[in-house]
Formats: structure tokens, sequence, C-alpha cells
């Protein structure tokens, strides 16, 4: 099917005006002045984007798409991730990850899973290993997983400062940073380390040892959750002062005694500290479990995380003006393709993946289109899951 979107506003994510886009074979074809794109002899689909935005489908680099959780006991284990759910949220793109549990949900699982999911429609990629030390792998090794399994883009998420991690060593870090990084360069791949921080009084210690008495640039370690407390967070901007990358999640907006800093907070910092943006991702952690323990680890409540927040906290910034569109779409698409090599995603141009969202006006999701195929027309949602009634 040939896809023609006529005279949107687009943003690339860099804001180039009013065009229209072709696409075909799952690619975009082109991007030209209205009225240009001529596509005559073969049957065409038209989309009237017109007083409507084009952006890149948003990337969501961190989502427990079988399930996550499991802290409560074997019925608190999330359920898996739906195809639905994502286009919902505006997303084409999700790096699938384990969490606390090794036992019950295993890589060969999570390979399978992201595997249906792009037979479904989106484009997804997946970490080696979670919360634990050592790696529970495909092939064997870091190293062989990213060499050999097209889906493997880094290891994560391990677990640091965290009552829940397996208490890895700086040695024991390092070297897994060394394996992502020669591993990433035999692949082909970014072979990013993608670390959990949690609310351990260490924070992000390991990330700055491994850039001061190592060769491990800090393009090759990623933390998420940062925005966990104030303290973390503020960890968080020197990491990316020293030259890293950091993820937020974005979940529910927390509300007194939760320590969590707001994602507008958050960026509110970015800009007082003259910060890049570039260096700055978001994520859901759908799926996951959201658990709370009080202050001797016991588990006190647990809620999951949804795939809806990450599009929800992405129109809220946009339209109240805390970012203007394009560095909002950079923030919550650009920036992870960019950072996790996710070959021809985060942009709209000729010979990329044709992997965008519609919004109208009123910032609402018109239509979601992923490597080509129109998963939500006018508002109406038309992607289903294999078992979806």
């Amino acid at each position: 099917m040939v896809t023609l979107i006529r005279d949107g506003e687009v943003f690339a994510p860099e804001p180039l005006g009013r065009k229209d886009i072709l696409v075909a074979g799952g690619v975009i074809a082109g991007v030209a002045d209205r009225g240009r794109i001529r596509a005559e002899g073969m049957e065409v689909e038209v989309v009237d984007a017109a007083g409507k935005r084009v952006l890149p489908g948003l990337i969501d680099p961190h989502v427990h798409i079988l399930g996550g959780g499991g802290e409560g006991g074997p019925a608190t284990r999330a359920p898996e991730i739906r195809v639905e759910d994502i286009v919902s949220s505006g997303v084409t793109t999700v790096v699938g990850c384990l969490g606390t549990d090794s036992v019950t949900r295993h890589m060969t699982s999570l390979l399978a899973k992201a595997r249906a999911l792009e037979i479904e429609g989106v484009s997804t990629f997946i970490y080696s290993g979670s919360y634990e030390v050592p790696v529970k792998t495909l092939a064997g090794s870091v190293r062989s997983d990213l060499v050999l399994i097209d889906k493997v883009i880094g290891a994560g998420e391990i677990a640091v400062s965290d009552h829940r991690s397996s208490q890895p060593t700086f040695d024991e870090i390092a070297r897994l940073a060394a394996e992502c990084r020669v591993g990433g360069m035999l692949g082909g791949k970014a072979g990013v380390l993608h670390l959990h921080a949690g609310d351990g009084k260490r924070r992000l210690e390991l990330l700055f040892r491994l850039i001061r008495e190592t060769e491990i640039p800090a393009s090759q370690v990623v933390a998420t959750h940062t925005t966990r407390n104030p303290q973390l967070f503020e960890q968080a901007l020197e990491w990316v002062a020293a030259g890293g990358s950091i993820d937020v999640t974005v979940g529910p907006d927390p509300v007194p005694p939760d320590p969590e800093v707001r994602f507008e907070d958050a960026i509110a910092r970015f800009k007082g500290l003259d910060l890049p943006f570039a260096r700055l991702m978001v994520s859901s952690d759908s799926n996951g479990s959201m658990p709370v323990f009080d202050e001797a680890g016991r588990l006190v409540r647990l809620t999951i995380a949804t795939e809806r927040d990450l599009f929800r906290k992405f129109v809220e910034i946009v339209r109240r003006e805390i970012l203007p569109v394009e560095t909002a779409a950079r923030v919550f698409s650009t920036n992870a393709a960019d950072f996790y090599k996710l070959g021809k995603k985060g942009h709209i141009e000729e010979g990329r993946d044709a992997d965008l969202i519609i919004l109208d006006k009123d910032l609402g999701l018109s239509d979601v289109i992923a490597r080509g195929r129109r998963m939500i027309a006018g508002g109406r949602l038309l992607a289903r899951g294999t078992f979806s009634a």
C-alpha cells in the first residue's frame, strides 16, 4: 500500500513547515512541498493532515513487554503488553526488558514476545539480562548476544543502588560495560549498558567511577528511573554535565509524600543548568510493577505502569509550552533512536522507516503509522493483537 499524507505541519523533529509525505514499502519515499508529490498509476491511500502536526512515532526505550513485577509473590506478576496498548499511546517502537524476576520469565520468552509484537505491527528491540549480575543471556554472553541476536541492543535493566539488586561490585559493572562496548562494536550496535537506579544512598556512584577509573566513555551507559528522588536526580544532572545521558520514567504524577521529582520540574532544572536536551530520554516502564516499600524493605503497595502515561505527559508538556514541539519530539523519540542506534527510527526524512504520528489541533492522536502500516486512522484503532476480540 502506498500512502500520501497531505499538507501536514511536519516536525522531523526540526520544523519543516507544511509538507506532503509519501510512504511506500514501509519507508518514507519522499518529503516535499505541498502538491509536489504525484503518485499516479497506482492505488494510493490519501491522509488529509491539513491543520494537523506530523511527528516521528514515539519511542519507548524501557518496556516490560512480558510484564514485570512479582515482588509480592506469583499473583503480583504483571501481564504482558498488547500491541493495542502501544499504538494507542502514539508509540511505534519499544525496547523490551526483564525486571526483578528472571526465574519465571526468561530471555527466550522476551525475544519471542518481541518478535510477536513486530509481527503485529510495531518495531521492537530488547536488552539482555534482568536486575541481576551475572547477566542472563541468549547466546552465552552479552557480547555474543549483541553480535548474534538481531534484536539485542545492550544489557539491562541491571539494578544498582537498590535492595532488590544482586549488589554488583564496581569490577562487575566495569566488565559488563566493556562487554557491551566491544559487543556493540562487533555487532554494529549501540551496545548500551542500561542501568536501573534505585533509591539507595550510593545512587550513581558506580557510573562516575566507571568514567573516572576506566576507558569506557559515558556514552556507553545510561541510567533510568533517575527522578526517583531529588538527591538521585541532582546526581543524574551531574552525570549529564559529565557527558552522559539519562532516562526519566514518566508515570502517574507524584503525590506527597512521594519523593519523586515531577517531570515538569526535571525539565526546569535542565533548562536552568543549560544542559543539552539531546541527553535526555523518557520511558514509561510500562507493564512493570510500581512497588512501594517501607523503611524496613517491606512491600506495602503495588500497581503497574502503563504506556498511556508516556503520551499523556508528551501532550501536557507541549500544551503547557514547557517544551516546544520539536524539542518534545526529540526527547520522546529522536534522542532514543540516536542514542540506542535504532536503525532508521526517530526522524522524518526520505529512506527512514515510516513511523509517524499525526496530532490534531487539540493534540489528540489522529493517526499512527508504524513501518508504513496505518494502526490508528482518524482516531479509530485499527491494530489488533493476534488474540484480541
